[in-house]
This record gives structure tokens, sequence and C-alpha cells, in this order.
């Protein structure tokens, strides 16, 4: 007998934690760009979470600086995703802004074919490249990105930040995406 029937307490699962994060798609001659933390046997694409004031665009340019050192020109919404998924135990509630980028010429990522190392907080990552015709034998999360990333480039969705300039903490981190 479980102890929420000894003590007449309905178990109610937890509600999922929100997260905005922002996702990069970076391209090379038929290959993407992905990574992995340390400890983790799954794919996905290079970001982060979206911090309050910031854009998407804004938040993958931090995110490549602060990950991989690499200095980054975010591009065109490629799509949004709501991804629901647990991670080490905790369920989460994800909107995801996938956006294509570009790498500044003359960095990383054209001095050396990779596999590249980064830093998340404490946690080592590692970036890779891998060819678009293999990735739907790979653990890759979330699992749609087989299919979408195997695909051409296709042309965006219209994307708008728009901040209200009579908002005094929109107007000082005003900035086109």
């Amino acid at each position: 007998m479980s102890l929420s029937a000894v003590l007449s307490v309905p178990v109610t699962p937890a509600q999922p934690r929100m997260r905005l994060r922002a996702a990069a798609i970076i391209e090379r001659a038929g290959q993407v760009l992905l990574h992995r933390a340390e400890g983790d046997a799954f794919w996905a694409l290079p970001g982060g979470g979206i911090e309050p004031g910031e854009s998407a665009g804004e938040a993958l340019v931090r995110e490549m600086q602060e990950e991989l050192g690499l200095a980054v020109v975010s591009g065109a919404l490629a799509c949004v995703v709501e991804n629901f998924f647990t991670y080490q135990g905790t369920a989460y509630h994800e909107t995801g802004l996938y956006l294509h980028v570009q790498p500044q010429p003359g960095g990383l990522l054209d001095q050396s074919p990779g596999p590249y190392d980064g830093v998340e907080g404490r946690r080592r990552l590692e970036f890779a490249w891998f060819d678009r015709t293999a990735l739907a034998g790979l653990d890759l999360k979330p699992p749609f990105l087989r299919d979408a990333l195997a695909r051409e480039r296709h042309l965006g969705v219209l994307h708008i930040v728009y901040r209200d300039p009579q908002d005094p903490a929109g107007a000082a981190a005003s900035r086109p995406s």
C-alpha cells in the first residue's frame, strides 16, 4: 500500500517547469552543428534560455559566446516549437524559438573541422558537425529535428520583436532582432 493511500492524500503530478529557449541552426556544406552536455547521450541544437528583456537573437549571440567563445549573427526565425519533455526527473514545457545563425568569418568553426569543446557553467559541452543524411540514426532532441534538419533550408516565418517605446524597461534595452 502506498504512503498516499495510508494518509489519504491524493498524489498530483507536479506542474511542468515553463522555459523559453532560443536554438541556433548553424549549417555548412550539408552539415548542421549540434551539441551535447557531458553525461547526456543525446544531441541538440546549441542555444539556451532567453533572459528577461532579451530577444531570441540576442540570447543566441550571448549563448554562443558564453558556451563556445563564438561570435555569431542571428538570422531568420525558422520555427517555433512547443516541447513537452522530462529531463533528469523534471517535467518541462518549453517554448523554443529556432533561428538560423551565421558564425562570424574567421572564427573557430572556420579554423577546425571539430569537434569543439565548450562549457555551460560547470558542465562540459561537446559541439560537432553532422551530415544531414546521418541525422535519422542520431539520438537528437527534440526528435522532430531529425526530419526537419535533413531537409534543405526553407523560407522563414515572419518574426517580429516589438518593444513598447512607452515601457521604460523596454526603451533601455531596445535593439533590433
